[in-house]
């Protein structure tokens, strides 16, 4: 039993909340769209084309699910209007079953990773620091022991921040002065772990896009030097994106994967936004689970995540 099963009730209230807006909105659309509607014909298509486009699930995600629709259409002779939601809950959940998204295991550590190394990547302004200190906390209230390494030296916020997090969560940060070697606090954080036993090491990184070449380089420096000490490491790339920013995140998501392996994806600021469809067209386009989503300020509200119950709340449980 995993330690969210103790909190299901809990947390799919706050999934359901945080989806709320994104569900209003989108089935709002779907409803004008099929209005005065018996049966699905090409003119219901192309309208919902348009409300998922709009709804920031993205172009070619939005295609692939049309195509889908009208092959489901083109076989069954005569789908009528009321079919749609099903049919349109069971090609997302599709979706998101083909590129793994809430399949990864959450919280949970593969055997033999000691210490799980994560090293986090994202531009400033996505609650990447803040991710990592709700990883944290939900890493220690699992039992496991968490060291942070604040690599992004450019910034003194981001150290400090992480530091604060740190304090909050009753975990260590090691850290250097102002403009140290990131790649050097990778390392320092990594000695220190294995030293101290720990169980998870998450690195947070700087999140400048504005060179990529630079981006790459250093990232890539990064994964080197924790790897003199830990062959395998990092385990784990987590990218972070703003969910809020919609196509922005698309952007985010593609300059990220060309800079570096990334391997799984956090997805934060859900709640308070209508734009919950960047999780589908993101997970979608890139082949990258989706692990985890942020659904509110609160220390506990970064969840793992499980396409189930994220499809469930988007369209309704048993509907």
């Amino acid at each position: 039993m995993g330690f969210f099963s103790f909190f299901s009730k809990e947390k799919k209230e706050t999934l359901d909340k945080g989806l709320s807006k994104t569900k209003e909105s989108v089935f709002g659309k779907i409803a004008r769209a099929i209005a005065g509607k018996s049966k699905v014909d090409d003119e219901v298509l192309d309208n919902l084309e348009e409300v998922l486009i709009t709804s920031d699930v993205g172009v070619e995600t939005t295609l692939t699910i049309i195509k889908r629709i009208e092959e489901r259409v083109a076989k069954d002779k005569y789908v009528n209007t009321e079919e749609l939601n099903s049919i349109l809950r069971d090609e997302i959940a599709s979706l998101l079953t083909e590129s793994n998204s809430g399949d990864t295991g959450g919280y949970e550590i593969p055997e033999g990773k000691k210490p799980y190394v994560i090293m986090v990547v994202g531009v400033n302004g996505v609650g990447k620091t803040t991710t990592i200190g709700k990883l944290a906390y939900q890493f220690k209230n699992a039992g496991k022991s968490v060291f942070l390494g604040a690599a992004d030296t450019f910034r003194a916020a981001a150290v400090e921040q992480l530091c604060i997090w740190g304090e909050r969560v009753g975990v260590p940060v090691v850290k250097q002065q102002m403009g140290a070697d990131p790649a050097s606090v990778a390392y320092d954080t990594l000695s220190s772990a294995i030293a101290g036993g720990a169980d998870v090491v998450i690195i947070d990184t700087a999140g400048r896009l504005h060179n990529k070449i630079g981006l790459m380089n250093e990232l890539t420096k990064i994964k080197n030097v924790m790897r003199k000490l830990m062959p395998d490491a990092p385990h784990e790339v987590l990218l972070v994106l703003d969910g809020s920013t919609g196509q922005n995140a698309f952007e985010q998501a593609k300059q990220f994967t060309k800079a570096t392996e990334v391997s799984a994806m956090a997805i934060t600021k859900l709640d308070g936004t209508a734009k919950g469809g960047v999780v589908i067209g993101i997970s979608d386009q890139f082949k990258i689970p989706v692990k985890y989503i942020g659904l509110g300020e609160g220390i506990e509200d970064l969840q793992a995540f499980d396409k189930k119950e994220f499809v469930d709340s988007l369209f309704g449980e048993g509907k």
